[in-house]
Formats: C-alpha cells, sequence, structure tokens
C-alpha cells in the first residue's frame, strides 16, 4: 500500500518543478513590494495563478495588532535625483531598491551637503545597491552603488520622490487546505522584500508549489496553512486576528532563502525539541547531502513571532544559506542569476519529505508481538538465508515490529535504529498489507479518527 504522498516524491521531477518555480521568481522580481501596498497585492494575484483558492485579507491601518499598529499604506509611482548638470544620477526606474523603503513624498532642491545624509551605499561592495528600508519613522532617502556615490559633485541637485504614505491596508494571502485531524501544520513566508530573488521570491514560489501539489491528495492528516505575509508586521497582524488557528498549529516552518546552492540549515523552534525539529533534522541527516544545524535565537525572521513567549509554538526555520550570510543578501546582487532552477526543485523535495514524515509519524501496534512472526511466509523474507540480500529491507522490518508495542512513534524508531525514515515507512506499509501491523491510536500532538495510509 503506496500513500499518495508517496507516488508524488516516487514520481517527482525536480528539474521541472524547478523550472515551473523559477519562472514565477522571474515573473515577480520586477514587483516593488514592502510591508503593504499594491506589489504585495500584485505579487498575491501571481502566487493565487499556482496556489489553489488562495484568499487575501486585507487590514487597515491603525488597527491595534499587539503592541503595534497597523502602518499606513506606502506606494510609489517614481523617484529620482537629478544632478547639477540636469542628468539623473539615481533613478527608481532602474531598479526599485534605489529608493529607501517607506520614503516620504519629495520635491526640493538641494546641495549635495544637503543631500548626502539621505544617502546609503556599501563601501565594502561598491558596485551593489543596499536595500534599505524606514517603517516606522517617517523619512527618506535612495540608495546606490558606492562608485557612484563618490563620483557625485558638487552642485544644486533635484530630489524627486512620488510616493504616497496614507491610511490603507496590510495585506496578505492565504490557504488552507483542510484535513481528517484537528491539527495544522503552518508554512509562512514573507513577501515584503522587492526585487530580491532569494530573499525572499524564491520561497514564495516553493511554498505555492508545495500548496499546489498537497492540494492534490485526497486526503490528508493535518490541515495545512500557508500564508504570505509581510515579514514582522504581517506575521503580527496574523497572529493577532487569528488566535483560534493559532491554536491549532502542531507543527510550523517559517520558509526563506530556498533558491540558492548553500547548504540547507534548520533553526529549531523555541522548544527545541519539537515533533518538527526532530523530523526536519531527521529528514536532513536522511538526506546524506552536507546540512547545519543551529538553536533557536530571538532574531532572524518571523520565526521569533510565532515563537514568541505567550505563544511558544512549535515553529523552526528551514532554509538554505541563512539570512546575512552570503554577500548578495539584501542587496542588488540578490538577482536571477543568484537562484537556479534546480536548487528551487530540491529544496521542494526537501519540504516535501518533511511533510511525508509529519503525515506518518504515528505510533502502530504489533498484532503478533509473542516472538518474532515468520516473515517468510508471508514474503517479507528472503527466500534463502545466510546471505546479504535485502538486509537491509529485514533490519527495518525487525525495528518496526520490535518497537510497535503502541507508544513509540516512527520518528521514534528512525531516531533509535538510524535506519531511514523512509525505509521505516516503507516497511510499516509491507507490515499493513500483511496484516502485522494495526494503528495504535492518534498521536498526541496530531490526533486523527483514523489511520493515514502508509508510504
Amino acid at each position: 500500500m503506496t500513500s499518495p504522498l508517496a507516488r508524488i516524491l516516487d514520481r517527482f521531477d525536480g528539474a521541472a518543478l524547478g523550472a515551473e518555480i523559477y519562472r514565477f521568481v522571474e515573473d515577480a522580481f520586477p514587483i516593488c513590494r514592502s510591508i503593504t501596498g499594491d506589489g504585495v497585492r500584485r505579487t498575491l494575484d501571481l502566487l493565487g495563478e499556482i496556489a489553489p483558492n488562495l484568499e487575501v485579507r486585507e487590514v487597515p491601518s491603525g488597527t491595534p495588532v499587539f503592541d503595534w499598529q497597523v502602518p499606513p499604506e506606502w506606494n510609489v509611482r517614481g523617484a529620482w535625483i537629478e544632478g547639477p548638470d540636469g542628468r539623473r544620477v539615481v533613478d527608481f526606474a532602474d531598479h526599485n531598491l534605489h529608493l529607501l523603503g517607506y520614503s516620504v513624498p519629495v520635491d526640493r532642491r538641494m546641495s549635495l551637503e544637503e543631500l548626502r545624509p539621505h544617502l546609503f551605499s556599501l563601501p565594502e561592495q561598491p558596485d551593489l545597491i543596499p536595500y534599505r528600508t524606514s517603517y516606522y519613522r517617517e523619512t527618506w532617502g535612495f540608495c546606490l552603488p558606492h562608485r557612484r556615490l563618490e563620483a557625485l559633485t558638487e552642485g544644486e541637485y533635484r530630489v524627486r520622490i512620488d510616493s504616497t504614505l496614507e491610511p490603507g491596508n496590510l495585506t496578505y494571502g492565504e490557504v488552507y487546505l483542510p484535513g481528517s485531524g484537528d491539527g495544522d501544520v503552518h508554512l509562512s513566508a514573507h513577501i515584503c522584500h522587492p526585487s530580491l530573488a532569494n530573499d525572499n521570491l524564491s520561497s514564495l514560489g516553493v511554498a505555492a508549489h508545495l500548496a499546489r501539489l498537497l492540494s492534490e491528495l485526497p486526503q490528508r492528516r493535518y490541515g495545512y496553512r500557508f500564508v504570505f505575509v509581510p515579514g514582522t508586521i504581517g506575521a503580527i497582524t496574523w497572529l493577532a486576528q487569528n488566535r483560534g488557528a493559532s491554536a491549532r498549529i502542531r507543527h510550523g516552518l517559517v520558509m526563506a532563502n530556498l533558491g540558492d546552492g548553500g547548504a540547507f540549515c534548520y533553526k529549531r523552534s523555541r522548544q527545541g525539541n519539537a515533533t518538527i525539529d526532530r523530523v526536519v533534522e531527521r529528514v536532513l541527516l536522511d538526506s546524506g547531502e552536507p546540512h547545519k544545524l543551529q538553536d533557536f535565537n530571538p532574531f532572524g525572521y518571523d520565526e521569533r513571532q510565532y515563537c514568541s513567549p505567550g505563544l511558544d509554538l512549535p515553529v523552526g526555520l528551514l532554509s538554505r544559506t541563512p539570512w546575512g550570510r552570503y554577500p548578495e543578501y539584501h542587496t542588488s546582487g540578490d538577482d536571477l542569476s543568484l537562484v537556479r532552477p534546480e536548487h528551487l526543485g530540491r529544496s521542494l523535495r526537501r519540504y516535501l519529505e518533511v511533510v511525508l514524515a509529519l503525515e506518518h509519524d504515528r505510533a502502530w501496534r504489533n498484532r503478533s508481538p509473542f516472538c518474532e512472526p515468520q516473515l517468510g511466509r508471508r514474503g517479507l523474507y528472503h527466500h534463502i538465508g545466510g546471505g546479504e540480500e535485502g538486509r537491509e529491507r529485514q533490519l527495518a522490518l525487525l525495528w518496526v515490529l520490535n518497537q510497535s508495542d503502541g507508544s513509540n512513534t516512527v520518528l521514534d524508531i528512525a531516531e533509535r535504529s538510524g535506519l531511514p525514515l523512509r525505509q521505516l515507512l516503507d516497511a510499516v506499509a509491507a507490515l499493513v498489507d500483511a496484516e502485522l501491523l494495526e494503528p495504535a491510536g492518534p498521536v498526541a500532538d496530531g490526533a486523527v479518527s483514523e489511520a493515514p495510509p502508509a508510504p
């Protein structure tokens, strides 16, 4: 008996799916996104072409959300600096990172001395444009390569920023795929960054395609909720306005930086040993590829909101190269050349492997617990003894039978035996088919009324 989810993994075409995700990244890259505004809405429109039944939510400016307020909505039509010779030395139309995020409207003439405090560059990366914002203090500014900043000459400059900062809405998107149990898996990706391909268009694309694949399952043990939210304020807003839904979260992941070629990195939840922490660590170990694990700390992406002490949700962060640890991070170097279809496809596969483990991590009961059952007459043992043929499969069968006393889950068995999760899940399927295993009932963090199909 093979589960539909296992069949998706067995026929997984990473090259084709990676190419599809990359096309979304290409389409969304030119859009100027921020924590509010039309850029977010345009990006959600693109995600809605992939993710099933994506619902767009809008929360009015000024709405209290815990210790915060939803900010005014920001939109920009154009922005530039004209030099003393009348030529534009910086133009938002060339790259939307040129404008400091949330810049207020400006139309002024000023000297270079007056202008300099409003200019941001990277002396250590002189050919790149930095990404800078000022969400909660009204100001304005421009970002430019340091070489260009150094080349500015004395004289009068004209600064023009055609933007609006006024009451509106914070916009986010949500996809919910119901399950048969009473708990959800929460997957969160931030949608607020402008033309940055890895951070975080890569993860938006992976999340949307993961939602599409999971929507094809005839049955899901857990509900799956995908939220596409502006960083920090978006997660805070979702949590403040969805207390009932947040109480259903049994496992969660923040998705970020999934398109570069770096090794996978997992940051544990605040709980440190939640099921999601153990599952992701096991999946990464089973992959046989280099990976990194790190303990929780209260700095980073939106995992710090989900893991705040009043909530303490079991939410970790699964990325490739973590934020701030690749030279292109938050610069114009994070462009379409940094992310590759093959990396996007492999990232999607890792997330599917995590979902497979979560869906099927439950306790089983051996129906023939007095000594080993005779596996040979059930076609589960190699018919010639003494050799090495089928040894790994036999070992998995024996581990599952021995540990299935109703208290150990498949994850428990994997951790004790050191065998790959998928190998143990295949053993479970074979033993269920042979009527040697039966469900032991719902497990603590994912109650279900029936056993899901075994992989």
